[in-house]
């Protein structure tokens, strides 16, 4: 893959994920995330690789909607990209995350010991926070963190000094005529 298809890949994901977000409004998409583009040599065709967060009913119907959308969100990209050609857009569904989640769940029962089951039914793409269990080298208590802590709404730092309501005249004001 050349660095030019690299670049129209980037900006190809970038835009169409710009105008999913502000400008498509069928509520089948969902949380749907563009996570990758994948043109041919010549930028007549393009896979555009979506993560799609919620049960296989609702992410079929969200790829299914996102299909249905492409042709339009195709011609705003020829408003948008200084392109010659603007591909055909092909959406695929990205299972990395669902894949990665498995596999995670594979690696935790294997490290409680459980033996791992075979046929788990197909939820969700992501798994349930659980809470963290303590472990033996853990610190007793937080390091404090490089954020500093938000100022509340509503109170704002004067700056130090008297205020007066006069104004003092710039240097770089300009002379009147």
């Amino acid at each position: 893959m050349s660095q030019r298809t690299e670049r129209v890949d980037e900006l190809l994901r970038q835009e169409i994920g710009a105008i999913l977000a502000r400008e498509v409004a069928d509520p089948r998409i969902g949380f749907a995330t563009i996570t990758s583009v994948e043109t041919t040599q010549d930028l007549r065709h393009a896979k555009v690789w979506v993560s799609v967060i919620g049960q296989p009913a609702e992410r079929q119907a969200a790829i299914a909607a996102l299909r249905h959308a492409m042709p339009y969100v195709r011609h705003e990209l020829g408003g948008r990209l200084r392109i010659r050609r603007i591909p055909d857009l092909h959406v695929e569904l990205d299972d990395t995350a669902e894949r990665g989640t498995r596999i995670q769940k594979l690696l935790s029962d294997l490290e409680t010991g459980t033996v791992p089951d075979a046929d788990v039914p197909a939820g969700e793409s992501l798994p349930t926070p659980v809470p963290r269990v303590p472990r033996a080298d853990d610190l007793a208590e937080e390091p404090p963190s490089a954020v500093p802590a938000p100022v509340p709404a509503g109170r704002h730092r004067r700056r130090p000094g008297p205020r007066t309501g006069t104004r003092k005249p710039s240097s770089r004001s300009r002379p009147q005529r």
